[in-house]
């Protein structure tokens, strides 16, 4: 097994490897490395499986009780300062290898089939590989700083996968928007890691939690600075895994193709921002207050995305706010102390949210042969409908999917979900509330989004007037390639969970942090258990009859209901106005700023330096005219000077 800790940095490599010789390829010679676009792709899904087979094994080795490995080389070395990189594999780091690397391979193969017709397939594989390189290379990472360099590497191959058809101006406009979103909390993350590195000398993870401490109990560090720094660290998570007020550009980056929004927006980029503030927790821990603001920060969150879901007509987007939502918890359960039980809900959301949205792009490829090409048309729910007939595998499989995030038993998503809640009831009943109001709000979205798509009868050949599209033209199932990974990813999302059932709860008790209590199997309340699961799923339950009586069966009137609340109706169809009042107050104010600053430099800055030149170019000319040459005039000019100069002082 040591071999395998040896050569674990080629996990990142491989894949960056690939992407390199792609890239190449496609500068020097674009023609012929598209020309050989199978050959490419094979090539690239067979290093990202490599990384996976590599990933397990460092799992099943941790598994195993092997202790945390660390390997680093000294890269900068000045007077008292020295910086190392390297990668350290413990519980944590090997848990986020495998989940990226497999569901980065599945995506992969996904792709083959949803982007067979883009001219772009051979490019759209590149970035996929070095988006996969910079997360893998994110999780491994040794210290703060060597995490800081990746998380910026996975923010620019965001940045270029949002903005794969940079052609369209939505997405051109959507991957800027998630760029320079991102930015803020990235440079709120820079002041932090600067500032820790003030305080505590080092980028180490541990060390700086175990200084930060002992500088605070000692009176040499403030508990505000200490609880500021904490808080500037954070604000990275809250851009990165779209938590309020941050969280306007991942819905926008639904433009991007589908396998992106499985890959980056659903299982592993915005997981990073999870996994970071887990390597920071010994900082975190340290300081009640910057666990407070993560805990109220998660929730408010994940009841906000809950609520702007409600109301969504676009399928990707339902399934983004569903994910903010979902992070929200994650977050929430970090806030509270619940380390493990926020990484168990990490992973089985990684798996059932990256199968809804490769679902989710199996329906918009069988909309295609409707509606044409029109992402628009192609992911409007309205215009869907009995796609279950049409797509039976697609319907099974989504349906799965809903079941484990609306948190019903058995699947994966209920026991994550339900340990989360357990702890926010004995952490803050008002947090448990907030939860749990979101658990009722999600399964009732969930099914909306289910009834809509795949149940009733087909609405697009009835809906649509166009002459283009025959009444005989209708969805269809996706081909094999696309198939396949949705279906691997719906075994995970039925049975994985049972790894961290409260009597036996294996996951916790390998990945804890130091120092969290880990429920043992002869500590385990049967009745408590029984309460808190019951009210989880019964509000569940709510949400789905309701679901069903207004979209299944259609008994509530639903259009009554949305005139007779018309004010959260509003509110949660128009996202709670956040997009428009950062517009009105960043976008409009920032080029009114800069336009009173280009007014201020044209009159003011530059009327001082004509002004200058100006006065230069008179009293030049002027003073021109008294250099005559002749002796006299200047011996008239002194002597009027004197004159003068004792006529003024004689006065004075």
């Amino acid at each position: 097994m040591e071999i395998l800790y040896q050569y674990a940095w080629l996990i990142p490599v491989l894949p960056l490897l690939g992407a390199t010789l792609v890239g190449i390829g496609l500068i020097l010679s674009n023609k012929f490395t598209n020309s050989l676009r199978q050959i490419n792709a094979v090539f690239l899904i067979s290093l990202i499986g490599v990384g996976m087979l590599l990933s397990f094994g460092l799992l099943w080795s941790q598994i195993q009780g092997h202790e945390a490995y660390t390997q680093t080389i000294e890269w900068v070395t000045a007077n008292n300062f020295s910086l190392t990189v390297g990668y350290t594999i413990d519980s944590l780091s090997s848990l986020m290898l495998v989940v990226v690397t497999t569901v980065a391979l599945l995506v992969m193969i996904y792709s083959d089939g949803y982007m067979a017709h883009d001219p772009g397939y051979v490019r759209f594989y590149a970035y996929l590989s070095i988006f996969s390189s910079s997360m893998l290379g994110l999780v491994l990472s040794s210290n703060l700083l060597q995490v800081y360099i990746f998380w910026e590497l996975v923010g620019m191959c965001s940045y270029l996968l949002i903005g794969f058809w940079y052609d369209r101006p939505s997405a051109a406009a959507a991957c800027q928007k998630a760029f320079i979103t991102n930015r803020v909390g990235d440079f709120g993350l820079l002041l932090g890691i600067l500032g820790l590195y003030w305080a505590t000398g080092s980028f180490d993870f541990s060390i700086m939690g175990l200084r930060l401490s002992e500088l605070v109990n000692s009176g040499a560090l403030s508990g505000g600075l200490a609880a500021m720094l904490a808080i500037l660290v954070f604000l990275g998570p809250v851009a990165k895994s779209a938590q309020f007020p941050l969280h306007v550009w991942l819905p926008d980056a639904m433009e991007g193709p589908t396998p992106i929004s499985a890959l980056i927006h659903a299982a592993t980029m915005v997981a990073a921002g999870v996994f970071l503030i887990a390597r920071m927790y010994p900082v975190f821990e340290q300081i009640p207050v910057a666990m407070g603001v993560i805990a109220w920060t998660g929730a408010i969150t994940a009841l906000l995305g809950a609520a702007i879901a409600l109301t969504q007509n676009d399928l990707k987007k339902g399934l983004a706010y569903s994910t903010m939502s979902q992070l929200g918890y994650m977050v929430m359960a970090m806030g509270i102390g619940g380390y493990s039980a926020g990484l168990f809900h990490l992973l089985t959301h990684a798996c059932f949210k990256a199968m809804l949205f490769l679902c989710s792009g199996s329906v918009i490829h069988g909309m295609e042969a409707v509606v044409g090409h029109d992402p628009l048309l192609a992911q409007d729910m309205r215009l869907m409908g009995g796609l279950r007939k049409y797509m039976p595998v697609t319907a099974t499989t989504f349906l799965i999917g809903t079941l484990a995030i609306c948190g019903i038993p058995p699947f994966a998503g209920f026991w994550s979900k339900d340990d989360i809640l357990s702890l926010a009831f004995s952490a803050n009943p008002t947090l448990w509330f907030l939860g749990w109001a979101t658990a009722g709000l999600t399964a009732f979205y969930m099914f909306r989004i289910y009834f809509m798509t795949f149940e009733g009868e087909f609405r697009g050949n009835q809906e649509l007037d166009c002459p283009k599209i025959g009444q005989d033209n209708y969805p269809h199932e996706s081909p094999l390639t696309m198939i396949f990974p949705v279906v691997v990813l719906a075994i995970p999302s039925c049975f994985l969970g049972w790894i961290g059932r409260p009597w036996d709860n294996v996951f916790a008790r390998f990945i804890h942090a130091p120092g969290e209590i880990i429920t043992l199997a002869n500590q385990f309340d049967s009745q408590e258990f029984l309460i808190m699961a019951g009210s989880s799923v019964g509000i569940a339950l709510v949400g789905i009859t309701v679901a069903s009586l207004m979209y299944l069966q259609p008994k509530i009137d639903r259009v009554a209901i949305a005139k007779k609340y018309s004010t959260f109706y509003q509110l949660s169809l128009n996202k709670f106005y956040f997009d428009d009042l950062y517009h009105q107050v960043f976008v409009v104010g920032c080029r009114r700023l800069a336009r009173q600053i280009m007014e201020t430099d044209h009159r003011v800055v530059d009327g001082v330096v004509n002004l200058t030149g100006l006065v230069t170019i008179a009293s030049g000319e002027g003073f021109k005219y008294l250099e005559t040459g002749r002796s006299q005039f200047y011996v008239l000019t002194i002597f009027s000077a004197i004159l003068s100069f004792v006529l003024l002082f004689s006065l004075t």
